[in-house]
């Protein structure tokens, strides 16, 4: 299980930092698309922080709500680098596996959904308004970003399981 988790958190990671482009990467993972992109600095330190980068090297799939590094800005001053100490890596992992959902889901199938079960263990909402899906309280902005592994979405703002 604790593996699991780090899998979960390292796909976190790297969906964060995945291009917007929505196109197929059969050839990389999560984590090589992650790097190049090099725009999701905050989620790239909290995978770091929580030692989860070998875990999204793995087959997967993983489908990751991947916040932006404004969705981590906006979070209460403080937040982030409390959740960065080591002594705060269980509560890191848990929020990072919070936006971690085990198999490949892509857009076409989250719209049908009203609810996913997360590798934190609890749930998340999700719901289509005014043609936008959210996930909880978090616009999806960017959909199918696919790679070997699994499928990234960009999100908005941080879930807080």
């Amino acid at each position: 299980m604790k593996n699991f988790l780090l899998l979960a958190l390292v796909a976190l990671f790297v969906g964060s930092v995945a291009p917007a482009n929505g196109q197929e990467s059969t050839d990389k993972d999560i984590v090589d698309i992650a790097v190049e992109a090099g725009t999701f600095q905050t989620l790239v330190a909290a995978v770091t922080a929580a030692d989860l980068v070998s875990v999204l090297k793995s087959e997967g799939p993983f489908t990751v709500f991947a916040p932006t590094d404004e969705a981590f800005a906006a979070l209460p001053e403080g937040t982030v680098a409390d959740l960065l100490k080591p002594e705060n890596k269980d509560q890191l992992i848990a929020v990072l596996t919070y936006h971690v959902v085990a198999g490949k889901v892509t857009a076409a199938d989250v719209v049908k959904l009203t609810e996913a079960t997360t590798v934190q263990g609890t749930t998340v909402d999700i719901m289509v308004m005014d043609g936008t899906v959210m996930i909880d309280k978090a616009h999806v902005v960017a959909a199918d970003i696919m790679a070997s592994n699994g499928v990234i979405h960009v999100i908005d703002k941080v879930l807080l399981p």
